[in-house]
């Protein structure tokens, strides 16, 4: 199933790191980059770190979008090794690897790596299910970019072959809507929540992403998002 797990890199500033990753994914059997708004690429010192990875780079995808790249996504998680206010699912590399493994057996997983100084923002980990944090040393916790991509890769081809299940086994029949459905469905939220007066137009970021949070928890499938959606669009009828 590594064929449906796409490694996203976000805004990378140095072209090497890009190749590095490349290198990295390609030793462990997976071969899906995508590239969103990267600073350099294509580069001679990509290609040079690739180190005859670089097929992968040829088949990467380049987006100036996160959504497009997430397009259809069942589960997205995000590397980061920062604290944040509002609570996200943390997972150690093993967990996320049994977890992302399963549920690519039944549709495209994501893993994103944002840039190189700062990490994903908060509007990136607004799209992430749940959140991965690699151990390291509390003297010296800073990973370089491609290191963090290889640790990642390891476990998840390693998932793959012993095909371990994760902890609390997902339901084979639930089949979550993907992530660019989520944000049709966010962008809809949002709106009704606005034209109810809930929502205060100019500051809507603390209590949305409180939502996302919610509903990226709760993960819901088909028939369940057109009762939410049915839900906003009858209030909105209502309001008028």
């Amino acid at each position: 199933m590594l064929s449906n797990i796409r490694v996203v890199l976000l805004n990378t500033s140095h072209p090497g790191n890009i190749g590095a990753a490349a290198r990295a994914m390609k030793t462990m059997g997976l071969e899906d980059l995508r590239l969103v708004n990267p600073k350099q690429f294509p580069h001679a010192e990509a290609t040079a770190r690739a180190s005859g990875a670089d097929d992968l780079l040829a088949r990467a995808g380049v987006y100036t979008r996160l959504e497009e790249a997430l397009q259809g996504c069942r589960l997205v998680v995000g590397a980061s090794a920062r604290v944040r206010s509002i609570p996200c699912p943390i997972l150690d590399p093993r967990k996320c690897a049994r977890q992302a493994r399963a549920e690519s057996e039944h549709g495209p997983v994501a893993v994103l790596f944002g840039c190189e100084q700062s990490g994903l923002s908060n509007e990136e980990m607004d799209r992430c299910h749940a959140l991965v944090r690699i151990p390291a040393s509390d003297s010296y916790s800073s990973l370089n970019l491609a290191a963090a991509v290889q640790v990642i890769c390891y476990e998840l081809f390693a998932a793959h072959v012993t095909r371990e299940a994760p902890e609390g086994d997902a339901d084979a029949d639930h089949s979550p809507v993907g992530a660019d459905e989520m944000e049709r469905f966010y962008e809809h939220l949002e709106r009704t929540l606005v034209e109810l007066g809930f929502l205060n137009p100019a500051n809507p970021r603390q209590l949305m992403r409180r939502l996302r949070r919610l509903f990226n928890r709760a993960r819901p499938d088909e028939n369940e998002m057109n009762i939410l959606r049915g839900i906003l669009t009858a209030a909105q009828a209502e309001r008028k």
